[in-house]
């Protein structure tokens, strides 16, 4: 173990300049993914929660998509390269965004629906003034998830020739270079880590005074809040 180590240390120490541009072309391919992702999905789930209809599809759509299966998928059509994993990771992260997003906007208290539209708001500035800021902690939530699981998954980039610091594991495992290994997977660990509390920070920064983020996360409540959402009717 302790030679391990010692080898790993000496690798990044041989290689500082070529880790961080892996991590930079890591983060690039996660950035790309998630904001595609992000666009997709919340015009859809905001338009869906607001007007209570598509709970099946909004809970249930892509929940165990297989990233390396996706992959493949794209390959005919998008070519061995940085695009084919851009596709896979950015139907990875749009599922639990919708979720989140939908479940957060049908959950918004229906007294305060009614007084906005009493005071002559119209849908679009309902949405945009009242649901939206209502929803946005959960709505972050889902955005963290997403974040997260694009970032981890990103290292399948790799298999297909591309970048990003699956390179560190996949040339690793060619050459039988156990540092390169190590030094990719503890990359890949720090950097989900440091996602997954950069926007936990951001979450909490959005959340309501007084509200609880951890009273039932929106992914247990989602099945439970669906089926409701035909007695909501469009609002």
């Amino acid at each position: 173990m302790s030679g391990l180590l010692g080898d790993t240390a000496a690798f990044v120490g041989d290689n500082v300049g070529l880790l961080v541009q892996r991590i930079l072309e890591h983060v690039q391919l996660s950035v790309i993914s998630l904001v595609i992702a992000m666009l997709v999905a919340l015009p859809v789930a905001l338009v869906l929660g607001h007007t209570g209809r598509g709970g099946f599809l909004a809970a249930n759509v892509g929940r165990a998509l297989p990233s390396l299966a996706l992959i493949a998928i794209a390959l005919p059509f998008l070519g061995l390269n940085d695009r084919s994993t851009i596709f896979a990771l950015a139907l990875l992260g749009i599922p639990p965004i919708l979720t989140n997003t939908y479940v957060a906007v049908r959950e918004v208290d229906r007294d305060i629906i009614e007084a906005a539209r009493g005071m002559g708001m119209s849908g679009a500035e309902i949405v945009r003034g009242v649901e939206l800021p209502l929803a946005a902690p959960v709505m972050m939530s889902g955005i963290r998830t997403a974040a997260v699981q694009i970032v981890a998954t990103a290292t399948l980039a790799a298999v297909i020739a591309g970048g990003g610091l699956g390179r560190f594991i996949v040339d690793g495992f060619a050459t039988r270079n156990n540092a390169s290994v190590v030094t990719g997977a503890v990359a890949v660990a720090l950097l989900t880590i440091l996602t997954e509390l950069g926007l936990g920070a951001v979450e909490r920064a959005v959340t309501p005074r007084g509200a609880s983020l951890t009273d039932e996360p929106a992914a247990r409540r989602a099945p439970s809040a669906v089926p409701g959402a035909a007695k909501g009717g469009a609002q």
